[in-house]
């Protein structure tokens, strides 16, 4: 089974918490605190892995899940970092955030990994928050939590040539005939229904993959039949070889089939239709007319196309047709797929934003978000001198002067989370 999208949950491994300890130790009466950091979770990545050809897998396991770090510990003790969990991904897998559709990474050559969630940092144990007037924090840092979202995967082959046509023209054969690939053939319509890929071997070792795409029909581009699911394994092939059926045995005029694929191509994307194309009559075993065929290739050469007489049955042409193509592959560029840069997610951006809004609600005003969170699983409001390290955290972190620059006065009512309190400059 070839699967070449799926929808899977990923999150990033949590940061321990950091620990609130003091040395009890005897003959050392007033021993300091000893707190030790937590661990950071494991961070999300994706790697190229060319042993794998699908997305089959995730079919059956949509969440993937990093290890949290560990606490820290008494007597200054660290906590463990979390592992890293490394997913493995086909060569050609185009990763999009669920939600937005935005880029995330296109992962094309082998070994190439890209960390798309990190890990939360670990927090910092009590020991680290000492100071000369502050000796015995009773409090420490808690963990941050990881990252978290729904990514598509879709996979497109990585092809140097592929086999476009209308269904039923040959293109099967033509793969089992010249690579050792041994795709399903048999004499109906949409006998393939999903890409097989073979490399052929041609003299002087300029070998290269060879693709059988599965046909495509009218609409395609918009999806009908197998359109839009295999247009875009099109999309990264050097070259084409456009192959027609030459016969006239089931009455279709080859130049109109030509044109009609050629203008799916063009209707899903215009760099498809520019793509060189190598043309392969075929079945010319079983020609009805010579009339027929010289009509299509006296238009084809108007057109700068060269063609290839060829019976993918009888293995006639098949092996000028593969010498001429190998040729053409080494004078042709790789395909650059010219993006938009904005549609591609800026991961760094996002971690580096705020992450807390403050608005007004009647008279109140209300501080919410994740760092809102954060610091009130840090702080110890019933301490003294937890609540003098959290009134530094918020100006250090602009919630004062946000506040300010929002028309606040002293006295006025600030609300995080289930706390209200009076604002005091």
């Amino acid at each position: 089974m070839f699967i070449d999208t799926a929808k899977i949950y990923i999150k990033s491994g949590d940061g321990g918490n950091g620990s609130v300890s003091f040395r009890r130790e005897k003959y050392i009466p007033r021993g300091g605190p000893d707190g030790g950091d937590a661990g950071r979770g494991g961070d999300i990545i994706f790697q190229v892995n060319t042993g794998l050809r699908t997305l089959l897998d995730f079919r059956y396991k949509k969440k993937h899940i990093a290890e949290n770090g560990e606490n820290g510990s008494a007597a200054n003790c660290h906590g463990k970092d979390g592992k890293d969990l490394i997913i493995n991904v086909p060569p050609g897998t185009l990763i999009k955030d669920a939600e937005t559709g935005g880029k995330i990474a296109d992962l094309t050559m082998e070994n190439q990994r890209v960390v798309v969630l990190k890990g939360g940092k670990g927090g910092k144990g009590n020991a680290r928050f000492a100071t000369a007037t502050r000796q015995a924090p009773n409090f420490a840092e808690p963990g941050q939590l990881g990252e978290e979202r729904w990514v598509v995967l879709e996979l497109k082959l990585l092809a140097d040539c592929g086999l476009i046509g209308f269904p039923n023209v040959g293109k099967s054969t033509i793969l089992s005939m010249v690579t050792a690939a041994k795709p399903k053939i048999a004499n109906y319509h949409f006998t393939t229904i999903t890409p097989n890929l073979g490399v052929v071997e041609v003299p002087g070792g300029n070998s290269f993959v060879l693709a059988d795409i599965p046909g495509l029909i009218e609409g395609a581009h918009e999806g009908v039949g197998l359109g839009h699911e295999f247009l875009r394994h099109v999309e990264r092939t050097k070259i084409l070889i456009h192959v027609v059926d030459i016969s006239g045995i089931e009455g279709r005029n080859p130049i109109e089939d030509f044109d009609k694929i050629n203008s799916e191509l063009k209707l899903y994307s215009d760099k498809l239709a520019q793509k060189p194309q190598v043309v392969a009559a075929n079945k010319s075993d079983i020609l009805q007319s010579d009339e027929l065929y010289n009509e299509f290739l006296n238009e084809m050469e108007k057109r700068g196309h060269k063609v290839f007489k060829i019976s993918a049955a009888t293995n006639k042409g098949l092996k000028e047709l593969m010498l001429y193509v190998s040729d053409m592959l080494k004078d042709t560029p790789e395909p650059i797929e010219e993006e938009e840069m904005e549609d591609y997610i800026n991961l760094d951006e996002e971690k580096d934003g705020k992450d807390f809004k403050i608005y007004k609600d009647d008279d109140v005003y209300v501080v919410e978000g994740p760092f809102v969170d954060r610091i009130f699983r840090k702080v110890n409001i019933y301490d003294n001198e937890s609540l003098k390290y959290f009134q530094k955290v918020l100006r250090r972190n602009g919630i004062i002067d946000e506040l300010k620059s929002m028309g606040i006065k002293d006295g006025e009512t600030v609300r995080m989370n289930e706390l209200e309190f009076d604002f005091i400059d």
